[in-house]
């Protein structure tokens, strides 16, 4: 059957070929679709618009906020970073070259570029946006532009990789804030949070990757990046609709009439689908009815057409999986993986198992290309379950800690045969000298038998609001977090007890060439989760001096950058947010020294756009000026990615870890 030919695309011997339902393919919905959003998400793209909001005050003008970007001088919206594809794919092209226009020769192998234009700003047909004007129908609008951004420096790659993670933990923010106020709804109405989230970030013109449609890799995103919702794809540009399998640029919308594809998500729930990592059968689109039932012929038409074009003009496309995993806030169970680019190399049109003519498109995965997330997923599952199950040789411990966590911390060395790490006394919680507790006052606790509430003493301490979740999550960063302690009647349970509880997250310290040693996990850590305390034993500053001088290894908490004050900052969405000050500390005078005693934090790297917040809570004591040091996830940490800190230091000032560690 000739892949190149669309004219075999007649119906076999003795089956009807109806005229198709042409509908996108739709992936499986993640959980039950509210009444009032089902009329909307049945569209494409449902209609956010009609999303109720959050109790925010949305009086933002977009340019605010475009101003409070910091990306270098000539990088705004990718301009002078992005080579636009030749316009329309047709002959007579012209490119600039010194100012002068001259005519590219048409080759439809060929993958000439020109130059992009000046960079769109986010206007409409009028000028710019005034004053208080809400932006939300000038900023859903996708651009037809097809660029690619490439020869990326470090500079810039950092740049982009913050904005990407500072966009996400707004969006974390707002899901879970959402989450929060749904919990405190007594009406049936509810929508789901995720949703109410993208809208917000959407009328506020925060949705990242609008004004281009950008072809291969995402400035910002790494291979192996995992998203719990499909509406975060969107929101950072990655895959630009809601429920479609297959993203592209309609017909209508280019300049020679074709549609080209730019991403598709692979999540094994379509019976022609074929998913053997390196090699995909991606079945096409259309034919389907509101169950997702295969009824009718395809025809080459809408995602189908723009998947066979892009592989006539060799355009490589995104490839996201959506991945079953235990544990997931998802009601469908599944978390999506970015895995890389991949190349559609021959397509045909066959009969699927439901009897039906479905289009197949044959995926090869690029070379050279970092490993799968989705692979290292199923790694990471197969070491939780047996830890010695690859590499037993390099396996060091299967628990550093000797027990005394609740789950085991293990190492593993692939590289030389040290050991440093088992040489240390393993020590869970930071020790603090007597006068501490001694110069606590008097210490008093809630009266809470079942659980915190609103109103309760404790509630009231961390000024009138709970730090946490139900679940477990730090919903802002503060200056500082009290939790309940032994002298609160509140069970261990309590919404409020969630640091003091210990490791629940299998880590490993493992030996880098990079950053000597560092730490992972082999479990996914969600925005926002507890992950462990930074231990040592508690010095004063003239007990430190002393020490510094027999060159032992001591850490100042007070040099660890205020990461804090990013987790759950709102004002990009609401410009009246304002960051919680209450209590305020005095500054930290104390010292941690892990020169014989430690945990497995101290094994953390150092980076100036880290993955881990150190937040201080007090719990055992009152002594605002010893708090613990505790450690939350600023985004979601896939398995067996290293974790990395803010020691507070320039990056030229280490090599990417702590002195102590190496």
């Amino acid at each position: 059957m000739n892949s190149e030919n669309p004219d075999f695309l007649s119906a076999p011997p003795g089956i009807p070929f109806p005229v198709p339902l042409l509908t996108p393919k739709q992936e499986p919905r993640e959980e039950p679709v509210q009444h009032e959003l089902q009329q909307e998400q049945q569209q494409q793209q449902p209609n956010l618009n009609d999303l109720p909001s959050l109790n925010l005050n949305l009086n933002l003008n977009l340019d605010d906020i475009y101003e409070q970007e910091t990306l270098p001088d000539g990088f705004s919206n990718f301009n002078l970073l992005s080579e636009a594809f030749r316009t329309g794919f047709t002959t007579g092209l012209q490119q600039l070259e010194n100012d002068v226009v001259v005519e590219v020769v048409d080759d439809p192998n060929s993958r000439a570029i020109v130059p992009v234009p000046e960079a769109r700003q986010s206007y409409d047909n009028n000028g710019p946006a005034g004053a208080g004007e809400v932006a939300a129908q000038r900023i859903q609008r996708r651009y037809k532009e097809l660029v690619r951004v490439a020869d990326l420096g470090l500079a810039e790659q950092r740049q982009f990789r913050d904005l990407v993670r500072r966009t996400r933990m707004v969006y974390d923010s707002l899901r879970v804030l959402a989450l929060i106020e749904e919990e405190k709804r007594s009406d049936v109405r509810k929508v789901r949070s995720d949703l109410r989230a993208s809208a917000l970030m959407r009328n506020r013109g925060l949705w990242l990757n609008r004004d281009k449609r950008i072809v291969g890799p995402i400035p910002g995103i790494c291979i192996g990046d995992v998203f719990l919702y499909r509406m975060e794809l969107v929101v950072i540009g990655l895959h630009g609709q809601p429920q479609a399998g297959i993203d592209y640029l309609p017909a209508s919308m280019s300049s020679n009439g074709e549609p080209i594809a730019t991403s598709v998500i692979v999540s094994g729930g379509y019976e022609d689908d074929v998913d053997e990592g390196d090699v995909i059968i991606y079945s096409g689109h259309g034919g389907q009815d509101k169950n997702s039932r295969q009824v009718f012929h395809q025809k080459l038409e809408g995602g189908n057409l723009a998947m066979e074009r892009s592989m006539h003009y060799g355009i490589e496309v995104r490839v996201i999986r959506g991945v079953r995993y235990e544990g997931t806030s998802s009601a469908s169970g599944k978390v999506y993986v970015y895995d890389g680019l991949y190349r559609i190399v021959e397509y045909w049109f066959d009969i699927g198992k439901s009897g039906f003519g479905v289009y197949k498109f044959k995926l090869w995965r690029i070379d050279g290309q970092a490993k799968m997330g989705s692979s290292i997923l199923k790694e990471a599952l197969m070491l939780r379950r047996d830890p010695l199950c690859f590499k037993p040789m390099c396996v060091f411990s299967l628990d550093i800690s000797n027990r005394n966590e609740n789950v085991g911390v293990r190492l593993y060395n692939d590289i030389d045969r040290s050991n440093d790490p088992m040489c240390f006394e393993y020590l869970p919680r930071a020790t603090f000298p007597p006068f501490v507790f001694h110069q606590s006052g008097r210490v008093t606790g809630c009266d809470c038998v079942n659980g915190c509430v609103e109103g309760c003493f404790c509630f009231m301490k961390n000024g009138n609001e709970f730090p946490y979740s139900q679940s477990g999550l730090l919903l802002k960063g503060r200056s500082i977090v009290f939790e309940c302690g032994p002298f609160c009647r509140c069970p261990p349970n309590c919404r409020n007890r969630v640091t003091q509880k210990g490791l629940k997250n299998r880590l490993e310290v493992f030996r880098s060439k990079e950053t000597g040693w560092g730490v992972r996990s082999l479990d996914l850590i969600q925005a926002g989760a507890f992950i462990c305390e930074y231990t040592g034993v508690v010095l004063t500053r003239e007990q430190a001096q002393i020490l510094i001088m027999n060159g032992d290894s001591l850490i100042y908490p007070n040099r660890f950058s205020n990461r804090w004050e990013e987790w759950g900052d709102l004002s990009l969405v609401d410009p009246s947010y304002v960051r919680p000050t209450y209590p305020s500390i005095p500054p930290l005078d104390f010292a941690l020294d892990v020169s014989r005693m430690r945990n497995v934090a101290c094994y953390m790297s150092h980076s100036s756009t880290p993955n881990v917040l150190v937040q201080f809570v007090l719990y055992d004591h009152n002594n605002l000026m010893f708090p613990h040091l505790m450690l939350f996830a600023m985004e979601n940490i896939p398995p067996m990615r290293e974790f990395s800190l803010d020691y507070g230091v320039a990056d030229d000032e280490l090599t990417g870890k702590l002195a102590i560690c190496n």
